[in-house]
């Protein structure tokens, strides 16, 4: 979408993308570009290059799921030329739930651990993975909004088809994290046992049934007025 004179911006889309309050679409917040400065230097010399054939040209919230309630998450848009945008999504990163239990993180950057992390458990990761801080002290770690990734219809799989697909989504897991650490020492850990396997299938089976329950407690709140339900409409 372009504003008036023309140029590109980010269309708000309620309840999901916004400007936020104060700041019009296309007038970027001189945070914004240090922060941007900041994740420009944490590219590679190769990735900083094909980036600063883009210009920034908007920015706006972004609302996150579930899993990233509280945090802060932007979209940043840039262009090259007319037909070659690119838009790269900025995630607020806080500290590990580990740190308790392992220690603080070696990395200065909440954001750099996050992008570390995802480099060590990914043979090829996005090549705008980033980090940066902003001016207040959050830190965050950036990525590419949308990078052609492969959904699988899981709604449409039958039973046998679906443990299938779990046992292809385990495989890959375990191999990730084994990459990103010393996989004897991993499996000397998990032992020969079912311990680990159980814990983590009654894990899941917890999360599943909290996630119907909290969705229900949802419905009620909306059925008795408490909270205002936005259907965001099918593009």
């Amino acid at each position: 979408m372009s504003d008036s004179g023309g140029s590109p911006i980010i269309k708000d889309q309620l309840p999901a993308i916004y400007h936020w309050e104060g700041h019009t679409a296309g007038k970027l917040h001189p945070e914004v570009n240090e922060a941007f400065a900041q994740y420009r230097e944490s590219l590679s010399p190769n990735h900083r290059m094909l980036l600063d054939r883009y210009e920034m040209k908007d920015a706006a919230v972004k609302v996150v799921g579930v899993g990233s309630v509280g945090t802060v998450c932007w979209m940043i848009l840039f262009m090259a030329s007319d037909g070659d945008p690119l838009i790269l999504q900025v995630k607020e990163a806080r500290a590990s739930v580990l740190e308790g239990f392992a220690g603080k993180s070696v990395f200065p950057n909440r954001g750099q651990r996050v992008v570390n992390g995802i480099r060590l458990m990914q043979p090829a990761s996005d090549i705008f993975l980033g980090w940066t801080e902003g001016k207040r002290g959050r830190h965050f770690y950036i990525r590419q909004l949308r990078d052609v990734k492969i959904k699988f219809p899981v709604e449409t799989f039958e039973a046998a088809r679906m443990i299938l697909f779990g046992d292809f989504c385990g495989y890959s897991l375990a191999l990730s994290h084994a990459r990103s650490g010393d996989p004897a020492m991993i499996s000397g850990y998990l032992g020969k046992g079912d311990t680990f396997d159980h814990a983590i299938a009654a894990f899941s089976v917890a999360y599943a049934n909290q996630n119907e329950k909290d969705h229900a407690l949802l419905k009620r709140a909306i059925r008795d007025g408490k909270v205002t339900a936005v259907i965001e409409k099918a593009k």
